[in-house]
């Protein structure tokens, strides 16, 4: 099980081994956290999406790419859920952050960054959102470490924070 924490701020400065990117089904950048990465990551991430992925990714899968001009080494892309578009099924929103830790095992990466999936442009609800990803990373078997959810705004940073220490005391 890794150690679950909350960081308020940018996901795209984090240093670890692994920024999961909230991506879309192209997987060619766009809005929200998918913008921010391939914008900060320069153009390498976008033409390893191409080149690994030219079909994209299908809602609840994860895959890896170059982290380019990030302070990471990898990232790895993962297409949540698209709640506003009435695709409401949890077990696709749990399975980005499942298949995102196998991915981050296959990698050998032992710290990785989270955002909120789903949470952002594709409007899943946010106590949902937190629950599935506090309680699906601090449940997880994986050899990763360090799991960080990165929130942008303080208010939900706070949210995140009680919603790991009330599974803390879970587990």
């Amino acid at each position: 099980m890794p150690s679950i924490s909350v960081v308020h701020g940018d996901i795209t400065e984090q240093r670890v081994d692994a920024i999961v990117n909230a991506a879309s089904r192209a997987m060619r950048g766009g809005g929200g956290v998918d913008g921010a990465i391939h914008r900060s990551g320069g153009p390498r991430v976008l033409h390893d999406c191409i080149a690994r992925f030219p079909d994209g990714l299908a809602p609840g899968d994860a895959g890896w790419t170059t982290a380019g001009d990030l302070p990471a080494t990898w990232v790895i892309h993962t297409v949540g859920p698209n709640f506003a578009a009435g695709e409401r099924d949890r077990g696709l929103l749990v399975s980005c952050y499942r298949r995102s830790l196998e991915v981050a095992d296959e990698l050998g990466a032992a710290s990785v960054a989270f955002p909120l999936i789903s949470a952002g442009i594709y409007g899943w609800p946010l106590d949902d959102a937190i629950a599935a990803a506090v309680d699906t990373i601090s449940g997880a078997t994986t050899s990763v470490r360090d799991a960080r959810i990165v929130a942008f705004s303080a208010t939900t940073s706070e949210h995140v924070r009680r919603a790991i220490e009330a599974a803390t005391r879970r587990h």
